[in-house]
C-alpha cells in the first residue's frame, strides 16, 4: 500500500482533477435554474446531458482503479420504476447509480450543499429527505409514490433500502420507502470480490478519507453489479410493505449467500451509548418498536393520542393496570403482539404495568427532535402530587421508562443533580442537567433515532 500509494494516488488524483474540468460544467449546466426538490421532470435538453454525465462518471471510476463487471439486464422504466440496491457498504456504491444510468436517488437534503458533489447529486433529480422534519418520512413516501405512479417522464429511482453502510456480512432490516407504493422493483446486488477490503465505510473502522486513500493505492478494485429479475409483488405484498420488503430481502440474501438479520444501525448505537454510560446493555425501546410493528400501529397519527394517553396516565396516580385495561386504552383487541408489548413493561411479571412508562415510550418515538418535550412529559407523569418536584424513586422511574433500562441505580446521579442536602429535584434543575450533559443527551438522541429505522405507517390506498 505504501509503495503503490506513493505513485498511484498522486497520478490518479491528478487525472481525476483534470477530468473534473469537463465533468463540472456539464453537471452545472444540467442543473442550472433547477430547484433542489423538483416538482416536474427535467426538460428534454437536460435529459440529453445524462449520457454524457454517465460516460464521464464511468471514466472517473476507471481512473480511480475500479474494474466494473455488470451482470443481468437493467429493467426499463415500464418494467420497474424502482431499483433496490444492497448490500450498502460504501460511498463507492455510487457505481451502481452510474451503471443504472443515473436514476434519481434518495438522499439527505443537506448533501446538496456539499461543494461539487451537491451539484452532481442535483443532476439526478433526487428525492431529498429532511431529517429534522418530523413529517419527512411521510413527505418522502408521498414523493416516491407520486413519481412511480406518474405518467410523466420521471427517471427511475434507486434506493439503498438498508439505509446505512454495513460490512456486507448480512442484510439488515430494509426500510419501507421503496416498498410502500406496492409497485414492481428490480433488486440490484453489489459485490466487491477483492482479496483486501478497502472500500467498506461503516460506523466503525476507516474514515472516508482513509478509505479513499487505501482504495486509490490498490492496482485495481473489482466491483460486480448484478441486475436481478424484476420482482412483482402479489396482492398481499402490495397491502403489506413489511412483507414485501422482507420477501425481496430474502431473495437478495439468497443470491448473495449471506444471512438476514432484524438488527439495524440504531441497535448498535443504542448499545454503545448505554455502554458509554456504564448502563446495562439492554434497549427496551428496540423491542418495544419491533412489537409495535406487528400491531401495525399508525405512527404518523399516533402522536395525536399522546395527550389523551397522558391524561389517563396522570389520572391513574401511578396506579397499575392489567392487560384488559391496557387493550381498552389503546382500542386494540387482545392478541399475541399486544401481550408481547404488555410484557415489555411488566417488569416483575405480576400481570400489571405502569401506563406512564408506555406513554413515555410513545413520546420518545413520536418526537424525534424534541428532547425537551420528552423531559416535560416524563416529569409531568412522575410528579404525582403536582408540586413541581420529583424524588429519587421517581427519577429512577423516569430514566427506566425513557431509556428502557430496568435495573438502574440512580442514587449517585440523584445527589449530583439535586445536591447533597436535597431530597427532591425541580423541573428546571432536571432540564438543565439533562440538556447540559452531552453523554445523557447522546443517549436520548440514540433512542430518538429509532424512528428513522423502525417506525412506519401503512401506505394509503392509491386511487386508480
Amino acid at each position: 500500500i505504501v509503495l503503490m500509494g506513493t505513485v498511484l494516488v498522486p497520478v490518479r488524483v491528478s487525472c481525476i482533477a483534470f477530468l473534473f474540468i469537463f465533468l463540472w460544467p456539464v453537471a452545472a449546466l444540467s442543473t442550472i435554474g433547477r430547484r433542489a426538490q423538483p416538482t416536474k421532470p427535467a426538460k428534454h435538453w437536460r435529459r440529453l446531458m445524462r449520457p454524457t454525465l454517465k460516460f464521464l462518471f464511468q471514466v472517473t471510476f476507471f481512473l480511480a482503479g475500479f474494474l466494473v463487471k455488470v451482470k443481468g439486464k437493467k429493467a426499463t422504466r415500464d418494467e420497474a420504476r424502482l431499483f433496490v440496491a444492497a448490500p450498502h457498504s460504501s460511498f463507492f456504491d455510487a457505481i451502481a447509480c452510474v451503471v443504472a444510468g443515473l436514476p434519481s436517488v434518495v438522499s439527505a437534503s443537506q448533501n446538496v450543499n456539499i461543494p461539487v458533489a451537491g451539484r452532481f447529486l442535483l443532476s439526478t433529480q433526487p428525492v431529498l429527505v429532511t431529517r429534522d422534519d418530523p413529517n419527512s418520512r411521510r413527505t418522502t413516501r408521498e414523493e416516491i409514490l407520486k413519481r412511480v405512479t406518474s405518467n410523466r417522464k420521471w427517471p427511475q429511482i434507486l434506493i439503498f433500502p438498508e439505509g446505512v453502510c454495513t460490512n456486507r456480512s448480512c442484510l439488515v432490516t430494509f426500510k419501507l420507502g421503496a416498498f410502500s407504493p406496492g409497485v414492481p422493483v428490480q433488486p440490484v446486488l453489489l459485490r466487491y470480490p477483492n482479496p483486501l477490503d478497502t472500500v467498506t465505510w461503516t460506523w466503525q473502522g476507516f474514515t472516508g478519507f482513509q478509505a479513499c486513500i487505501l482504495t486509490l493505492s490498490q492496482p485495481f478494485t473489482r466491483v460486480e453489479v448484478e441486475f436481478m429479475p424484476v420482482y412483482i409483488p402479489n396482492t398481499q405484498e402490495k397491502r403489506d410493505p413489511v412483507l414485501f420488503a422482507n420477501t425481496v430481502r430474502i431473495i437478495m440474501a439468497n443470491a448473495l449467500g449471506v444471512p438476514v438479520t432484524d438488527h439495524t444501525y440504531e441497535d448498535c448505537r443504542l448499545m454503545i451509548s448505554a455502554g458509554n454510560l456504564q448502563l446495562p446493555m439492554e434497549a427496551g425501546l428496540v423491542e418495544f418498536t419491533k412489537v409495535s410493528q406487528n400491531l401495525k400501529l399508525d405512527w404518523d397519527n399516533i402522536h395525536q393520542c399522546l395527550d389523551k394517553y397522558a391524561e389517563i396516565a396522570v389520572a391513574s396516580k401511578g396506579g397499575k393496570i392489567g392487560i384488559e385495561e391496557f387493550a381498552n386504552y389503546l382500542k386494540l383487541p387482545l392478541s399475541e403482539p399486544l401481550q408481547q408489548l404488555f410484557a415489555l413493561f411488566d417488569r416483575n411479571k405480576d400481570g400489571t404495568i405502569d401506563f406512564r412508562e408506555y406513554v413515555i415510550g410513545l413520546t420518545v418515538l413520536c418526537n424525534p427532535v424534541n428532547t425537551e418535550k420528552i423531559l416535560q412529559m416524563s416529569f409531568k407523569l412522575f410528579d404525582l402530587d403536582k408540586d413541581g418536584f420529583i424524588t429519587e424513586q421517581e427519577l429512577a422511574a423516569i430514566l427506566r421508562a425513557a431509556f428502557g433500562v430496568p435495573d438502574l441505580d440512580v442514587s449517585t446521579l440523584f445527589q449530583e443533580i439535586a445536591g447533597p442536602d436535597s431530597d427532591h429535584i425541580s423541573y428546571r434543575t432536571f432540564k438543565t442537567f439533562a440538556l447540559k450533559h452531552p453523554v445523557y443527551a447522546k443517549l436520548f438522541s440514540s433512542y430518538l433515532d429509532l424512528q428513522a429505522a423502525y417506525v412506519y405507517s401503512l401506505p394509503q390506498p392509491v386511487q386508480a
